[in-house]
């Protein structure tokens, strides 16, 4: 049985082929256009840091110098590194990364050119601008690079594509849904089709008129053609019951009434005579029945043209093998084996029969031979079947080739008269011809001719040509200051195990931290915690060098050498689960989270300095410096931003927000200002009144000192508050990072902020937390807007060593002790 299959499901699953392949070419294409697009967007930015760099260069004395603006930097993107480097006329480097220039092109234009290279280990876009100087009488290019990693425009790109992908998707869906609807839609005038046939009754054979599509009525002509044979062989076999009751009734009463006067003769020759007669009544009775039968049995065969190749020869000798030897013996053959061989496309059995019955029919009305000829030309075979019998008159030649019609000469001869009209059907059926003709000297004729294969094997060849053609389209259609000492403290597992150690090199005092040791330790009692403590600059600076003992963990509360760090290759990327609560400001690039929230705050000795004349703001701190001199003469400290990493950072921040910032250190300069490498040293002088002030002092300390006793006040500026976040960073060669993942957790972990809002006076930088030294709680402290320094790259700005040179030249020039 012929397994059944859905043309429902075979269009639906081409129509999805089809829809998801153009989805999948239109994501493609999307693709395509969100990384040119991204590309288009960053470049400007790109173009537009290196244009501002180049902005900023000049030639002092003969020497190319550039103090970076901080806006170079602070368009970029918060996950991006960068790297720049800047060169003179004669290639040597004024600035930035030495390296990078190495094998990029000098060059000769203002205009930004655009190059993707791997440098260090990253795949960067590096723009190249030129700038134009003159010395004297020379005139030169200096070149600048600029390299941002790829990771921002990869994302953007990604986040157009997937914005786009999301109506590419709900169109495809929409799209098959509408094709499912059309299906059915479709296959409606099928439906009705099916319950037309249903409520037909057996006899009704009648043409089918409901109204189709047109793609549809080639199947209704084909049901009505199909009816109409059907009804055709219905017909036919109607008829032929009722021939067969007509034609044989006669016989069958004749032998019955011969066969009942026989049972009363009493003359045995008279019974010879009436038997004999039953004989040939029983002889044409059977004669009749078979060539019913076998008119039947052609009408049936020609109706299914069921048709196959054959040979001549095998036709006659096939017909010859049926005959009575006697007769066959009356056959003259004339049959070259050309033509014996020759081909005819039919039915066999329908062309045995043909022959057969001309023959037949020359035997049983002829007495002598009976030949038969044979001849192929112009791709038609041609029989001739002779005979020297009493032949058919011309007005009975058309006569005889209608069923039961037999000719005057015919006699008493045995027949039923259905022989000429078998061969005339299967000559018309296999597209030939029948002549009847006199014979000359008296006799039949019979000429048949018939098409041989070749002609019809070269049309079969011609639409399997055709239908591989189609099928091929079908297929196409569908494809230092270094001796800065530092304090080592562990803290035991306190489940006494010794094998797990964390390694963590910080700023943070060591008295604060050992909250958060506690606190990481009550999770993870299997590890013990090795904590250096140690100054910003100097921290940073044996980390590059190699004297440091690589650490599992880098803390610092100079956030800026952190970012300097991690830009520059030396951190682990680590995907915390905490990371989505951080605010976007705190981390960077999934390597360097800060933890904690910290103000700048100013601290006073409220024994030397009156509640009622304390300055609010940085403006009127430098007002108060500048009325009263004297007063404040050695007793007004900050950091030594030469030395404290931190203080640089806060100084640099300072001078980028307030246009008071060279006033207040011009201020500093008056009172012969003391510099200080920590906040704690700060905090001391003022507590014991050495200090009357205390500039730029981190809260967190200040806070904690104040919780503790101390004889401070704390002032949160009103006009703005610099807020900074120690930083922890990953070193990408440590040696078990794992610990260092675990340690990031906790820090930013709910616990680990509770510590940090907590006892410790850090500041929690996540929102929401609860305790006195939440973000929210510190920024009620104060007035003044909130200025977080956000982690990114526009922190390396103030790292530039030309630009950090020129400022703490600046720096020292304006604060040195005045006169």
């Amino acid at each position: 049985m012929t397994k059944s299959f859905s043309i429902r499901r075979r269009i639906l699953a081409l129509a999805l082929a089809l829809l998801l392949a153009a989805a999948v070419v239109l994501i493609v294409f999307i693709r395509d256009y969100a990384e040119r697009a991204s590309d288009r967007a960053f470049d400007r930015l790109l173009a537009a840091s290196a244009l501002t760099i180049a902005g900023a260069v000049q030639v002092e004395n003969d020497t190319v110098i550039v103090e970076l603006p901080f806006a170079s930097f602070a368009m970029f993107s918060g996950r991006d590194r960068v790297f720049y480097a800047v060169e003179d006329p004669s290639g040597r480097a004024v600035t930035g990364y030495d390296d990078l220039s190495a094998t990029l092109p000098e060059m000769s234009s203002a205009g930004p050119v655009f190059v993707d290279t791997m440098y260090r280990g990253e795949l960067v876009r590096v723009v190249s601008v030129g700038r134009l100087t003159s010395s004297g009488s020379d005139t030169d290019w200096v070149t600048i690079h600029v390299a941002e990693t790829q990771t921002e425009r990869e994302a953007l790109a990604a986040e157009i594509l997937g914005n786009a992908i999301v109506p590419v998707v709900a169109l495809t869906l929409l799209a098959i849904a509408l094709v499912w609807f059309g299906i059915g839609r479709m296959f409606a005038p099928l439906y009705q089709l099916e319950q037309e046939l249903r409520g037909r009754a057996p006899d009704d054979l009648s043409p089918i008129e409901v109204p189709v599509p047109v793609e549809v009525s080639h199947l209704v002509s084909g049901l009505n053609a199909f009816m109409a044979r059907l009804g055709s062989a219905m017909e036919r076999v109607t008829g032929l019951v009722a021939e067969a009751a007509h034609e044989v009734r006669t016989p069958l009463a004749s032998l019955r009434a011969q066969a009942e006067v026989a049972m009363d003769e009493q003359d045995p020759e008279a019974l010879r005579r009436r038997v004999s007669r039953i004989h040939q009544g029983a002889i044409q009775a059977s004669q009749l029945v078979s060539q019913l039968l076998m008119d039947a049995t052609i009408s049936h065969r020609l109706e299914n043209q069921e048709t196959d190749t054959t040979a001549f020869g095998a036709v006659i000798d096939d017909v010859r093998q049926r005959l009575d030897p006697d007769l066959a013996q009356r056959l003259v053959l004339n049959v070259p084996e050309d033509v014996a061989a020759a081909q005819i496309r039919g039915d066999r059995v329908a062309l045995r029969e043909m022959v057969r019955n001309v023959v037949d029919n020359a035997l049983v009305y002829s007495e002598g031979a009976v030949e038969i000829d044979g001849s192929v030309g112009d791709g038609v075979l041609n029989m001739r079947v002779s005979d020297v019998g009493p032949g058919i008159t011309d007005a009975e030649k058309p006569l005889v080739l209608e069923r039961f019609k037999r000719g005057s000469a015919s006699g008493n001869k045995v027949g039923s008269g259905l022989g000429l009209s078998i061969v005339n059907r299967v000559v018309v059926a296999h597209r030939g011809a029948l002549l009847l003709r006199d014979r000359t000297g008296g006799g039949l004729i019979v000429d048949i001719t018939l098409p041989l294969v070749g002609r019809n094997a070269r049309a079969e060849q011609m639409r399997r040509a055709l239908g591989s053609l189609a099928a091929l389209v079908l297929c196409l259609l569908l494809a230092d200051p270094r001796g800065a000492q530092a304090a080592s403290s562990t803290y035991p597992a306190p489940d006494g195990s010794t094998e797990t150690v964390l390694k963590i090199v910080g700023t943070t005092d060591t008295p604060l931290f050992a909250d958060f040791v506690a606190g990481f330790q009550a999770i993870r009692p299997d590890v013990t915690v090795d904590y250096d403590e140690q100054d910003s600059l100097p921290m940073y600076q044996q980390f590059l060098s190699g004297e440091m003992a690589r650490p599992d963990l880098v803390i610092s509360s100079a956030a800026d050498l952190q970012i300097k760090l991690a830009n520059d290759g030396y951190a682990l990327a680590y995907d915390s689960p905490y990371l989505g609560d951080l605010p976007d400001w705190a981390h960077w690039r999934n390597e360097v989270f800060g933890f904690t929230f910290e103000p700048a705050v100013i601290i006073y000795n409220p024994d030397r300095i009156s509640a009622a004349e304390v300055p609010r703001t940085h403006l009127t701190l430098a007002e108060l410096l500048e009325n009263q001199t004297e007063r404040f003469r050695g007793a007004i400290a900050t950091y030594d931003i030469a030395l404290s990493g931190v203080g640089y950072l806060l100084a640099s921040q300072d001078q980028v927000i307030s246009s008071n910032f060279w006033r207040l250190a011009a201020a500093f300069g008056r009172v012969n200002a003391q510099f200080s490498g920590s906040s704690p040293a700060i905090l001391n002088g003022v507590a014991d009144g050495t200090l009357a002030l205390g500039y730029n002092v981190l809260g967190s300390y200040a806070f904690a000192r104040k919780a503790a006793g101390a004889n401070i006040e704390i002032i949160v500026p009103d006009d703005y508050v610099l807020v900074l976040t120690r930083a922890m960073l990953i070193p990408r060669d440590a040696p078990t990072p794992e610990l260092g993942r675990a340690f990031v957790d906790f820090a930013l972990s709910p616990v680990g902020q509770q510590i940090a809002a907590g006892q410790t006076a850090l500041g929690s930088v996540v929102p929401g937390g609860e305790g006195e030294w939440s973000s929210e709680a510190i920024s009620a402290r104060g007035r003044g807007v909130i200025q977080p320094i956000g982690l990114g790259p526009a922190l390396l700005v103030s790292l530039d060593q030309q630009r950090r040179s020129r400022f703490l030249e600046s720096w020292g020039e304006i604060v040195s002790p005045k006169p």
